[in-house]
């Protein structure tokens, strides 16, 4: 087994306290999610523990707030994200790294709703409804309710937390330079 590096444990910190975050109040959809599966996948060295840190701490948060019939989806989205997060595993760019979180929340968008048209009965099992229940997710968008916009909360939320972790983590490694990649 290899030997743990003090980065790794930093970087699992990290990633547990920001995926607890999701258990306080918070806007709507403005969570940690995706920027978790970004920075580990980018900051944790071992593909194995890449995925399966932030898989446990969204685990863990999920268990307090429950599962549904279409998780898989969500989990699949998660995976990809951590994916996204080793491909700027050497990226010191805000601008790219930004614009990967941008993209995870597209991909999390196109496969959750894809889940749902599967999972859910009120969907005909054709094209026809697959285009309504991306119809149906295009209202997650901009609802309107009360200026809350649950897509734009998550993009909002999945730049926010992506730049915090991956901003903390760079400004912890100028402090403590033994904290190299994870």
């Amino acid at each position: 087994m290899e030997r743990l590096k003090p980065a790794f444990f930093v970087v699992s910190g990290m990633i547990l306290i920001a995926a607890f975050s999701r258990l306080i109040p918070h806007w709507p959809n403005f969570t940690a999610v995706a920027a978790i599966a970004l920075f580990g996948g980018a900051r944790l060295a071992n593909k194995f523990t890449a995925f399966m840190i932030p898989l446990a701490a969204l685990f863990l948060t999920d268990l307090i707030l429950g599962f549904h019939n279409s998780m898989i989806f969500v989990y699949l989205a998660f995976a990809i994200t951590v994916i996204l997060g080793i491909s700027i595993s050497k990226q010191r760019n805000f601008a790219a790294i930004g614009l990967t979180a941008a993209g995870a929340s597209v991909i999390f968008f196109l496969i959750t709703n894809f889940g749902a048209w599967l999972a859910m009965p009120f969907y005909p099992n054709d094209l026809s409804g697959l285009v309504m229940a991306y119809t149906a997710g295009l209202a997650f968008f901009h609802d309107g309710a009360m200026g809350i916009s649950p897509f734009i909360n998550s993009l909002m939320g999945d730049l926010f937390y992506t730049f915090v972790l991956f901003g903390v983590y760079a400004l912890v490694q100028k402090q403590v330079p033994v904290l190299q990649r994870a």
